[in-house]
């Protein structure tokens, strides 16, 4: 795991939470893996008040798994918890579609244009990082221009317990592909502000992201099944 620079204290908590979920979310700590509090403590440059502190909300977003006088683990994607968690959330960006089609005001569908545009270019250099962050700018919009605190209450709850799998789930080059192409057709209806159809556009696209981390967990097991 490489080092990263000292965090400014100004933003210590909301910074070192960040990245911490991120180190999560991009598998530089793998799923069961202890948490390596020294070793954090010391590339942060901060002490284990703040860093356990950060690690209660990553446990609270069901990241980590706090153990008693153990520390933390990294938590695993189960299956069950995916066949759970995204048919909702698949729901919920569904309704976001349609509301944010209808709420959204120009200025804003083109900053998403924006983003989308970025999207794009960070896929063609193959920049998964700047793809992913990116990719969750076009969504996290599109929950925000839902203009329902309810809904992007809920979303939020339920997309930070599968926004590592989410991120994973673009590992194959194929889905990578498919995903560029649901985007496309995402971004077209956005244009012309077709609510139903950029709903069931982004269902569908939800539920894809699924099926491929499915796949991956299933390559997993097999794997590890011929070890």
């Amino acid at each position: 795991m490489p080092l990263t620079e000292t965090i400014h204290r100004p933003t210590l908590h909301e910074e070192l939470v960040e990245r911490l979920r991120n180190l999560v979310i991009e598998d530089a700590l793998k799923p069961g893996e202890k948490v390596p509090e020294k070793y954090l403590c010391e590339a942060f440059g901060v002490s284990r008040t703040p860093l356990r502190e950060a690690l209660k909300v990553l446990a609270s977003e069901g990241l980590v798994v706090l153990q008693a006088n153990r520390g933390a683990r990294v938590a695993t994607v189960t299956r069950e918890e995916l066949e759970k968690t995204f048919p909702i959330i698949a729901v919920l960006e569904e309704l976001a579609g349609e509301l944010a089609c209808k709420n959204l005001s120009d200025a804003e569908i083109e900053k998403i244009e924006k983003r989308h545009a970025t999207m794009i270019k960070a896929y063609r250099v193959k920049d998964r990082k700047a793809y992913f962050q990116a990719n969750q700018d076009i969504h996290n919009a599109l929950i925000e221009g839902a203009r329902n605190d309810i809904l992007e209450t809920h979303h939020r709850l339920l997309a930070s317990r599968v926004r590592r799998a989410r991120f994973m789930a673009n590992l194959s080059d194929d889905r990578w592909a498919q995903a560029i192409r649901e985007h496309e057709q995402m971004m077209e209806k956005l244009r012309v502000r077709d609510s139903e159809g950029l709903g069931k556009l982004m269902k569908i696209h939800m539920m894809n992201k699924y099926a491929a981390h499915i796949r991956a967990l299933n390559v997993v097991s097999e794997d590890a099944a011929e070890d």
